[in-house]
């Protein structure tokens, strides 16, 4: 099995053994298949990408193809344990919608994003007048399926709004964890623990 993706492997270190999981926009279910190898975990998916899911389904597991815009609706409150956003609520239609989806159809959710205030968008943006590419933005902005560009301060306000608490926070800079001293700036991406 390939290492996880930083914020997967700080998720995969914190959801219990033996844990049922959503994993929306689960990719090719590389987190999936560590949690049921190392957790024991019921890990479900679902990904729009059907290529991703032919992937996941060859490795045995259980993905269906969808989009989190419009199918979680048809998961029934309090079915997981855990439901998991990885690198994907930007690419939503909807992202506070879905938010609010996450934590109807399991008690808490792991949530993950690029902190588009990183020091080094705002660098690219001030001084060379364009969209970053970095490492948690790796595509140029015609090629990215991003289109809300969310902050950790912006995040941090939308779970104010809806009343949604924080149970834990990781925020990561490049492969490596940092306080949450000025992440808004310092932090490339961040990892929520949402409870209800």
């Amino acid at each position: 099995m390939r290492p996880l993706r930083p914020d997967l492997a700080i998720i995969a270190s914190h959801v219990p053994d033996r844990a049922s999981v959503l994993d929306i926009g689960c990719g090719d279910g590389g987190l999936m298949a560590a949690l049921r190898e190392t957790k024991s975990a019921d890990a479900r998916g679902l990904e729009l990408d059907a290529a991703d899911v032919a992937t996941a389904m060859a490795k045995g597991l259980s993905v269906v193809q969808g989009d989190a815009d419009t199918d979680l609706a048809d998961y029934p409150d309090s079915a997981f344990d855990y439901a998991i956003l990885s690198q994907t609520l930007q690419t939503t239609r909807a992202p506070d919608a879905i938010l609010g989806e996450l934590l109807r159809i399991a008690p808490r959710a792991f949530v993950s994003f690029p902190n588009f205030a990183y020091w080094r968008v705002r660098a690219s943006l001030l001084f060379g007048g364009r969209m970053p590419v970095t490492g948690a933005l790796p595509l140029s902005w015609y090629a990215t399926e991003n289109i809300h560009h969310v902050t950790i301060d912006d995040f941090r306000a939308l779970l104010r709004e809806q009343g949604i608490a924080v149970e834990q926070a990781w925020f990561l800079s490049g492969n490596r964890q940092r306080g949450a001293g000025a992440a808004n700036l310092l932090a490339e991406q961040a990892v929520f623990l949402l409870g209800r």
